[in-house]
Formats: structure tokens, C-alpha cells, sequence
């Protein structure tokens, strides 16, 4: 397209202009993955149904193949840019300037976020002194307190019964295991705590929140587990340090760079991230035998503070690491910084109620679309057939009530981003 030809005369239509986005094709629009139901001895399937899968297995395969070619094409120009008048271009590059000092601005408030995540850090620190203290056993419960408490508890549940006004104040005995109880109430902190754990977390008083002074290279926030003395490690404070990139993503908000966690010391044979089993050795020129003990690595809550590490641009560009070993620490990455994300923002500001189940009332679990399925016309007419009491006990609900009690879990959560939250 010529440059001097005017921009009322030229037709410009470009649905895709940049970049080919990965898109349904129109074939994709009239294909559906086909029911197929289970074939047994008393359920054979008709000649025609078998027809059908042949047919659908065929589809599938095809929209398939478009995927994979569209997928091909995510990121090639279409070829719009390119062609654009000299006149239009000047405007687009303007748009890029502009976009830029958008881009700075953008910046300068996630830094102010932060800024003002550690001023109300700061605040809430005697808070959190005091919750320490009580969890302890160090201190005493006020009556205003209590008092505070109890409407809080009537406020949540209408039969809540409050204590006996008249209870005498015994010695305190603190809140034994609460951390261990608050964790096992967190869906994804759950599926790392194994029985072994347990003993080792019985011991954990106190999780903290700091972060990072304003000097250093990169912005970020460390966390901090505080145990009491005990049997497993000679640690008294366990860290795990989460750095984030030093601008912002192109979502405008605040992007994991690594994390870093403590060395633990742990103590002869109590290594709770390791397996020990005994095997016998026989020598080949002496034919005596010996026990030799050794050690495999082992699923464990303390693997948290042994991080994975994101593979080098040198590492994925050279093919020394490929797509499936990417993947897997890819996913690996994901969990760490969501773990760390939800102890910062949920668990430590709110841990009395990750402790009695409260908070897995907002815990929404990642259901997908795909796990439902909707019931044909015959099974909706046969709805009737069953009694009033089975007729909600099979239902698949989006958001289920949570369990209470200490040690209840949940199956998975969905996080709902707060602003200036940094991801």
C-alpha cells in the first residue's frame, strides 16, 4: 500500500492486525466431544453408536490439527502493521511513547503499594506481638477480649453459646498446636504436611512477615517460622525469602524473580525430608555381609525451603532442559509462589481463622466446568423416581460448606487478588 494514498480512500480492516491469536477455527463451532457411555457384558453397544464414536474420534482428531496449527501461529504478524500508511505509523509509534510514561507511572504505584504494605505492617506488628503471646501462653486473655471475641463468634453463628461468666481464670496453657492446625486448614499448605511433619510443626509458635529493606537490588518479602526448641532441627528461625523482578510485569503488577530458603541442621537421623531404609550388603571376595543404611528423598512440608530453581534462558535456548522437565518446574514454581503469596496475605493476617475453619468459607474450590456434566431429558424425567431424601445428596455444588473443627481441609482454592497485591 502506497504511502501517499489518502487515509478516507484506503480500507483498513484488520480483526488480527499484530499478532494471530490462538482461536477457536470455524470449524471448532459445530464439533462437541461425544458421551460415550461404559460398555458392558449387559450393555453392548448398537452398531450405529459405534458409528458415532468412530465419527466424533474423528472430529476430535481434526479440531486437533487446527489447534496445533493455530497454535503454530501464535505471535507472526498478520502482516496489517507493516502495511499501514506512513501517517497512521507515526501515530502508532506516538502511542508507544505514550504508553511508555503509562508504563512508568504504573511503576511508581506499585512502589507506593509496597510502600504502604510495610506502613501497615509496621502497625499491625504489636497486634500480632499479642496474638504470639497468647497462642504461647505467655499472657493472659483480657475480659475486653474475650468479650470482642464472643461477638465476633454470635456474629458468625447465630447458635453460638457463649462461655460461663463465671468460669474461674486458670493458669495459661496458650493454644497448643495452632500453627499445625491453621496450616492443615489451608487446602494447599495441606497437601504438603505429611504424618511425619506433624511431630516437626507441633513445635512451630510463631510465623512472620518482613520485608525487604529499600536498598536492596530487588523488592520482595521474607518469611519467617519460629519453632521452639525440639528433636528434628538445631534451627530457631526457619527463612524463606521471595524476590520479585525489579519493574513491573506487563499485567502492571509485580512478578516472582526466585526465592530463597534456610539450610536446615537437622539432627542425627531426624531428617524429615529424607526416607532411611536398611539394606543388606554382601562383599564379593570375603562373602561377609553388612547392614547399610540409606537415604531417599521424601515428600515433606519442610521441602518448602528447599525452592525450586527457574531454569536459564542460556538452559531452555540450548535445549539442555526440555519441554516436559520446563513444564514440571514450571508447575513446581507455580505452587512455591502461590504458598508463599497466601501465607503473606492470608495466613499470617488471619490465622485464628485458618484455626477454627473460618476462612474455608472463602476458599472456593477450583472446580472446572469440564467436571460437570449436564443430565439428558430421560435422567431429568426420572428425577421424580427418587425420594425427598436423596434428592440433594448427590448434587456437585460450586462452593461447598467447609468442614469445621481443628484439622478440617479443604480440596483447592482459587485466589481472589486484592489491589496493590503483588503476584
Amino acid at each position: 500500500m502506497s504511502s501517499n494514498v489518502p487515509i478516507s480512500q484506503t480500507n483498513i480492516t484488520a480483526p488480527t492486525p499484530q499478532n494471530t491469536p490462538l482461536t477457536h477455527a470455524p470449524i471448532a463451532s459445530g464439533l462437541s466431544r461425544p458421551t460415550v457411555p461404559d460398555i458392558s457384558e449387559d450393555n453392548e453397544p448398537a452398531e450405529d453408536e459405534v458409528e458415532g464414536d468412530e465419527e466424533g474420534d474423528l472430529q476430535s482428531a481434526m479440531l486437533g490439527m487446527v489447534k496445533g496449527r493455530l497454535a503454530g501461529l501464535v505471535g507472526t504478524s498478520s502482516g496489517y502493521i507493516e502495511n499501514l500508511p506512513v501517517e497512521v505509523k507515526r501515530n502508532v509509534e506516538a502511542l508507544k511513547g505514550v504508553q511508555v510514561k503509562q508504563t512508568d507511572l504504573q511503576n511508581k504505584y506499585k512502589r507506593e503499594c509496597l510502600e504502604l504494605e510495610k506502613k501497615y505492617l509496621a502497625l499491625a506488628k504489636p497486634l500480632y506481638e499479642r496474638r504470639h503471646a497468647l497462642v504461647t501462653g505467655t499472657a493472659e486473655p483480657t475480659a475486653e477480649e474475650i468479650e470482642e471475641g464472643e461477638k465476633q463468634s454470635a456474629k458468625d453463628d447465630e447458635d453460638y453459646t457463649p462461655l460461663p461468666k463465671d468460669a474461674a481464670a486458670g493458669p495459661s496453657t496458650g493454644i497448643p498446636e495452632f500453627w499445625l492446625t491453621a496450616f492443615r486448614n489451608h487446602p494447599g499448605l495441606a497437601e504438603l504436611i505429611t504424618d511425619r511433619d506433624a511431630a516437626g510443626l507441633k513445635h512451630l509458635i510463631d510465623v512472620r512477615l518482613e520485608y525487604l529493606a529499600d536498598d536492596t537490588e530487588k523488592p520482595g518479602f521474607k518469611l519467617l517460622f519460629i519453632f521452639s526448641p525440639n528433636e528434628f532441627f538445631e534451627n530457631e528461625i526457619l527463612e524463606k525469602t521471595y524476590l520479585y523482578q525489579p519493574e513491573v510485569g506487563y499485567s502492571g503488577d509485580f512478578v516472582y524473580d526466585h526465592a530463597i530458603g534456610t539450610e536446615i541442621k537437622w539432627k542425627d537421623d531426624k531428617d524429615l525430608t529424607k526416607e532411611f531404609e536398611i539394606k543388606k550388603q554382601r562383599n564379593k571376595n570375603t562373602n561377609r555381609t553388612r547392614l547399610v543404611r540409606k537415604a531417599r528423598p521424601a515428600d515433606s512440608f519442610f521441602n518448602f525451603f528447599s525452592p525450586p530453581v527457574p531454569p536459564t534462558s542460556e538452559a531452555i535456548e540450548s535445549g539442555d532442559i526440555d519441554e516436559d522437565e520446563l513444564e514440571e518446574v514450571e508447575e513446581k514454581l507455580e505452587v512455591d509462589y502461590q504458598i508463599g503469596e497466601d501465607l503473606k496475605e492470608k495466613i499470617i493476617p488471619r490465622a485464628v481463622d485458618y484455626f477454627t475453619g473460618k476462612a474455608l468459607e472463602y476458599e472456593v474450590l477450583d472446580d472446572s466446568e469440564d467436571d460437570f456434566e449436564d443430565l439428558d431429558d430421560d435422567e431429568d424425567d426420572d428425577a421424580g423416581n427418587f425420594d425427598d431424601d436423596d434428592s440433594d445428596s448427590d448434587v456437585p455444588s460450586r462452593r461447598r460448606a467447609p468442614p469445621k473443627g481443628r484439622g478440617a481441609g479443604a480440596a483447592g482454592s482459587n485466589v481472589n487478588p486484592e489491589e496493590c497485591k503483588q503476584q
